[in-house]
């Protein structure tokens, strides 16, 4: 029981973590491309994590086996570069609150790739958390036309979770050998070098970033890629992923909330309609519905009929 809990404690500063590195990483793309901003983050995230390598020693990490190393590359890419990628892209392109109510559904595709490859039941549970979850998307894309965002930024936004998911389904498999700081930071590490291919394309543009970009983005970097992702990768090895993403996935309804607060950004009534089904819908996924309810009575005024 006392892994349950420090395990979800664990899962929802995560939430926080990312909600706040989401806030940074819109400040900062401002004038940067979503890869040199990625780029940046990530160099800076792999250096925080190799300093804490090499004072804790845990460099011991990169002599692991082969396969165990090339997993952990593939997990990275998926998840830093890859679905990094169209996330940034998505942010630009619409904002905060109208993107993480479509992200935040990777854990409706972590669970999937469970029940497809590892032959899990499909729960009644599963498919009402999943009914909710494509009625979310349903609704913001209906709030998208009505605004006429971008239609590419939605593709992003779609695309980007099902790259986490993959990720997030190889790191829990990785979590049983590699413990928890080595894999949170090895990952991050191979994700800066696999970035690294766009370096000749955006290194100029990398180079100019200025002094507040610079900050920013390495805010976003200790928050969301050093601090979030030790706690989440921690959360999984406690708990798993069928609980750590789900209760993570309350990070939209934090971003979305600091977003209108912070940047501005206009609410959308759909918007938040958005955010409350797929927020619901992951939770439902994992049956963990009435273990979080004070945690979304606490969040999401909509929750309490007001």
């Amino acid at each position: 029981m006392q892994e349950l809990v420090l395990g979800i404690f664990a899962a929802l500063l995560s939430a926080f973590s990312w909600a706040s590195a989401t806030i940074l990483v819109r400040a900062g793309l401002k004038k940067l491309s979503p890869v040199g901003a990625n780029i940046l983050r990530l160099y800076v995230a792999s250096t925080l994590f190799l300093t804490i390598f090499a004072l804790t020693g845990n460099l011991g990490v990169f002599r692991l086996p082969v396969k165990l190393l090339a997993l952990a590359f593939i997990s990275a890419q998926f998840g830093f570069v890859i679905g990094d990628y169209f996330y940034f892209g998505a942010l630009k392109r619409m904002g905060v609150s109208r993107t993480v109510p479509i992200t935040s559904t990777y854990p409706l595709w972590t669970i999937l790739w469970a029940i497809l490859f590892l032959g899990k039941k499909v729960e009644p549970h599963v498919i009402i958390g999943a009914v909710l979850v494509v009625l979310a998307i349903i609704v913001v894309k209906r709030a998208e036309e009505e605004e006429h965002t971008d239609r590419l930024g939605f593709v992003f936004a779609f695309l980007a979770p099902i790259s986490w998911s993959i990720a997030i389904t190889i790191m829990e498999h990785l979590s049983s050998s590699i413990p928890t700081i080595q894999l949170a930071g090895v990952r991050i590490v191979f994700a800066s070098i696999g970035i690294s291919a766009f370096l000749p394309k955006y290194g100029r543009e990398v180079r100019g970033v200025s002094r507040r970009e610079v900050a920013v983005l390495a805010g976003a970097a200790v928050l969301g890629l050093v601090l979030g992702q030790y706690l989440f990768v921690y959360s999984v090895t406690l708990v798993g992923s069928p609980i750590a993403a789900p209760v993570s996935a309350i990070n939209p309804v934090i971003a979305s909330l600091l977003a209108v607060v912070l940047l501005g950004e206009k609410p959308n009534a759909k918007i938040f309609e958005g955010l409350v089904l797929a927020v619901l819908g992951v939770v439902l996924i994992s049956h963990r519905l009435k273990l979080l309810s004070p945690f979304f009575y606490l969040l999401l005024p909509t929750a309490r009929g007001q």
